[in-house]
């Protein structure tokens, strides 16, 4: 059997799925005056968030990771409301990183069962996390992502330096024993933060770095587990919840997918490190905002 097919597979089904219910829900919401004038309101934004939808997963495709991108460019101009930003990012991602998924299984011959349980921890972790996360208000997605954003972008910094693990150079494909355990329990972990907005690549990377893995394992690892959390765990429930941006999530859905191939199949090279740094910097400096948005909360209740 051919674990690796089989989760090809799963990828097509989930982008079938995550469609499905995308299209379903805004159908509905479409169907009440009140979902009418929302999308009314969303409308005028979505030329530009479907630019960021494009150029999000265009770098994420490269690695560089799209959440902290999009949500740095919604939060900057105010084109997603805030309490909206983590929905949006999730439900606008199904499909694109299901389609990263499908094309970078098989990248790398990480062990099956190494493969299997970090994907299957992110997607754990995403389903007892998506319940509560849909429930908060403004003020607390403000504070998450403010703290979330922050040690982020100093992960990013440390990984674009080679500093600690990242400096060394991993040749392992599999983890058995208790750094199995370990890489599981901490991706569980990392699932449960997507639904705040927090993206999962480069705390994976850091991750697989740590355990003495191969770097290239990071690929299939992060993206079959965030396409997978997406598609079974995250997207049905922001849906379900209306806690997202119709508009944005259906242009990201659409130009985020063309972002993905255009990376992929036409890319080949880029000054990363350089962008990187510019994404660190703009990530800090937003997060920034979501905290002192958090704090003016405080002060105003």
């Amino acid at each position: 059997m051919n674990v690796v097919l089989i989760l090809k597979g799963l990828t097509v089904v989930g982008m079938l799925w995550s469609a499905f219910v995308i299209v379903k829900g805004i159908k509905g919401q479409l169907a009440t005056e009140e979902g009418q004038a929302q999308w009314a309101a969303e409308k005028k934004y979505g030329i530009y968030n479907g630019i960021v939808g494009i150029v999000a997963y265009f770098f994420d495709t490269l690695g560089i990771g799209s959440y902290a991108i999009a949500s740095s460019a919604f939060k900057l101009r105010k084109s997603v409301k805030d309490e909206f930003i983590p929905g949006t990012l999730n439900v606008g991602a199904a499909v694109p990183v299901l389609l990263e998924a499908f094309l970078f299984f098989g990248f790398v011959e990480v062990d099956i069962l190494t493969l299997v349980l970090l994907v299957a921890g992110q997607v754990l972790g995403a389903n007892l996390g998506a319940g509560l996360v849909t429930k908060w208000d403004a003020h607390k997605i403000r504070l998450g992502m403010g703290i979330g954003l922050i040690a982020l972008g100093i992960i990013m910094a440390i990984r674009t330096l080679g500093i600690g693990p990242f400096g060394a150079l991993g040749t392992a494909l599999g983890l058995t024993g208790v750094k199995l355990i370990i890489a599981t329990i901490v991706c569980v972990a990392l699932g449960a933060f997507m639904n705040i907005g927090i993206g999962a690549y480069a705390p994976t990377m850091a991750l697989v770095a740590i355990m003495g893995m191969n770097v290239g394992a990071a690929f299939p690892i992060m993206m079959g587990g965030c396409a997978f959390l997406l598609a079974f765990g995250n997207v049905p429930k922001f849906v379900k919840e209306k806690k997202y941006d119709m508009v944005a999530s259906a242009y990201t859905t659409v130009l985020g997918t063309i972002g993905v191939l255009i990376a992929y199949f036409l890319v080949k090279s880029l000054p990363l490190d350089k962008l990187l740094w510019l994404v660190i910097i703009v990530v800090l400096y937003t997060g920034a905002i979501f905290l002192k948005d958090a704090i003016k909360d405080n002060k105003a209740a």
